[in-house]
């Protein structure tokens, strides 16, 4: 009895593992824990940038990688295979998201999107003309997008350490305008900060886009079939001058919505893959498994839909992998070489600095503000002038795609640095106001409660 029962129960060391395996998958969903990395990880850099060790963090990034396929070789530096492909990856998942809220989320009609989407205008406006008042020279004015952006992961994680008593349409409506800022820094980009098109490039480029479209149409659901074509994509875009991480959005954009159309309903399809696994269960012959776990497998695959399920498999990849990652490369601002005693430099930092602590707080609440007083758009439920200068506060916080754009916006050094370390003490300023004003006023708002 004792053997039958040894026979039925698990290995302890197995129960101990799958728990251990359940836990760390909460862990890398919880936005909080994301956002603590990434802060861990700018920290590191700008320690190691600045030690006894700094000339190994700069050559680190230096270091020439090749890939290709035969005699088609193409060699690049390190950081330029982190900055321009890996972040591919990362502006896919920012498409996909784009992709959702439009279809059922925060932008699905005019009437949700309207507020933030009028305070992502804003947002952006009342940055840029800061910066462009104090940086008046072309080359320094080359940075007036840098502190445009909001960081979506890490001002979100940001507002998921205030705990649970912040109400849910705060978050929806610090996403929906986060998703807007990372639209428009899409435009930016693509307008602003690529080369003259070259039409070849171009060309390449609908290749890999009509392969995806045809590839939808014959319904290949599998995510790893697209890797190709996005490539195909990637180097068209790379080759005709617009930035290759646009890939990532376009790709994001085109991901379905919808699960695929089958001949049965997906719970209908497992069930009977189910069955027939559970008549072949005592046949010899495994060939005659091959079909059913086939069926039960694509069943699963079809229960979501494509965005969803492409999104919520890259998102510990992106979150715990590529953003850290990235931040290592691009906050290693070292102290010693960003001058800022120098009149263009500290223009620079001082400009993105003000922008984005000021000038992005600014302009999200007073166009809210007017928006509302005019009678063309409402505040959601549970949402008052607090929490929205609790979510003005947060999206100051520019970070990872500040430091992107900043990138390529500035090829001097000096500039380059003085403008990440602008973004560097904005990012840090923004998210100690946000916490220590959703602390208050979290408090005071509980404390109304409990007198109430």
């Amino acid at each position: 009895m004792n053997r039958h029962h040894s026979q039925q129960q698990p290995p302890r060391v197995q129960l101990y593992a799958e728990r251990a395996f359940f836990a760390l998958e909460r862990f890398l969903h919880i936005e909080a824990a994301s956002g603590m990395i990434l802060i861990l990880a700018a920290v590191a850099a700008l320690i190691w940038a600045n030690s006894p060790a700094s000339a190994s963090y700069h050559d680190l990034w230096h270091i020439p990688l090749t890939l290709g396929l035969g005699e088609h070789l193409y060699t690049q530096p390190l950081h330029f295979w982190i900055n321009d492909a890996l972040m591919t990856v990362f502006f896919l998942v920012v498409g996909m998201e784009i992709r959702r809220e439009i279809h059922e989320g925060a932008l699905a009609s005019m009437k949700l999107a309207a507020l933030p989407l009028a305070a992502a205008i804003g947002g952006i406006t009342v940055p840029a003309l800061i910066y462009l008042a104090i940086n008046h020279d072309p080359v320094q004015s080359r940075g007036w997008a840098v502190p445009t952006a909001t960081d979506i992961a890490f001002a979100v994680g940001v507002l998921a350490l205030l705990g649970r008593s912040i109400p849910g349409n705060v978050r929806i409506f610090l996403l929906a305008l986060a998703i807007i800022d990372d639209i428009s820094a899409v435009l930016i980009i693509a307008l602003f900060y690529s080369g003259g098109l070259d039409y070849a490039g171009l060309m390449i480029a609908i290749i890999g886009i009509l392969i995806v479209l045809g590839m939808q149409k014959a319904g290949i659901g599998t995510a790893y079939a697209y890797i190709l074509p996005g490539a195909i994509l990637w180097a068209g875009l790379l080759k005709s001058g617009a930035h290759p991480t646009l890939t990532g959005v376009v790709l994001g954009l085109m991901t379905p919505v919808l699960p695929a159309r089958l001949h049965d309903k997906p719970l209908e399809l497992a069930s009977r893959a189910l069955r027939e696994l559970t008549e072949h269960s005592a046949d010899k012959d495994p060939n005659h498994l091959i079909g059913p776990l086939r069926r039960l497998r694509r069943a699963q695959r079809e229960l979501m839909p494509p965005v969803t399920r492409v999104q919520m498999a890259l998102h510990p990849w992106v979150a715990y992998g590529i953003m850290p990652l990235f931040a290592l490369a691009n906050a290693g601002v070292s102290l010693e070489g960003a001058d800022v005693s120098f009149g263009a430099t500290q223009s620079v930092m001082f400009g993105v600095t003000l922008a984005l602590v000021l000038g992005k707080p600014l302009g999200i609440f007073a166009t809210s503000w007017t928006m509302v007083r005019l009678g063309w758009c409402d505040l959601p439920p549970d949402v008052d002038w607090g929490w929205i200068t609790l979510v003005s506060l947060l999206a100051g916080i520019g970070f990872t795609m500040s430091i992107f754009i900043a990138t390529l916006g500035f090829n001097d050094p000096g500039l380059l640095s003085a403008a990440k370390l602008g973004v560097l003490l904005a990012s840090l300023t923004a998210t100690l106001a946000g916490l220590g004003w959703g602390y208050l006023y979290a408090k005071r708002k509980r404390a109304i409660t409990a007198s109430a």
